[in-house]
């Protein structure tokens, strides 16, 4: 993290401007101080970097997991295409993963919202237990797939089970170069799942619904 100040926020801001030699829309910071007197005028602002949410993200993680469950874990983080993936382990596993992910789900939202109020800005943040999301993924899109298939066949709609977000998205890119085929979400909450449906001839691809991801993933 670095700091920089001036006169004010706004001075503040161009100075780390040019420094870091972004536009002042994409740095991450925070006020640490702002006097506003008559005389005296003065304003220090906190700016981070990536490496800096990464390890506030991990140190999050590790706060739950550790000291509110008192579960040792071990964290590993990776950065590609804005998105921030932690890889979990611990020695209760299936406890922190819980029934059909809904646990690993809630603290991946959990983690989302305490990493985008200390920055103020959303992030794609993936977490992953012993390799469980991507195994999962796996399973959706082969479902997805062989519904397609029969969908195809049959010319019948199919809904499918419902999906968290990142799920859903997976499935939709999956079959977006399918013939005949598309893709929609429906429903709400916990109950929103994809419907693969039949379309006659050739399916233009701005048929397809392709939602935005709450949890992120990799592509």
């Amino acid at each position: 993290m670095n700091r920089f100040s001036a006169k004010t926020v706004e001075d503040a801001l161009k100075n780390a401007s040019t420094e870091l030699n972004l536009p002042v829309e994409e740095l991450l910071y925070e006020v640490e101080e702002e006097k506003k007197g008559l005389f005296t005028k003065k304003a220090i602002i906190v700016v981070y970097d990536t490496a800096d949410v990464i390890e506030y993200t991990q140190n999050y993680i590790q706060g739950v997991i550790k000291d509110g469950l008192g579960i040792e874990v071990s964290l590993k983080a990776f950065f590609r295409n804005g998105l921030i993936k932690i890889l979990i382990e611990t020695d209760r596993n299936s406890l922190l993963i819980g029934k059909n992910g809904q646990t690993l789900q809630s603290l991946n939202e959990l983690t989302k919202l305490a990493v985008s109020s200390k920055f103020k800005r959303k992030f794609r943040i993936l977490l992953d237990i012993g390799d469980y999301k991507d195994k999962k993924y796996a399973r959706v899109v082969a479902v997805a797939k062989r519904a397609a298939k029969e969908v195809s066949r049959t010319h019948v709609d199919i809904k499918l089970e419902p999906m968290t977000p990142d799920e859903r998205k997976k499935v939709h890119n999956a079959l977006t170069t399918w013939k005949n085929i598309k893709t929609e979400s429906i429903g709400d909450g916990k109950d929103r799942a994809i419907v693969v449906k039949y379309v006659g001839g050739n399916a233009p691809t701005s048929n397809i619904h392709i939602e935005e991801v709450s949890q992120g993933e990799e592509k």
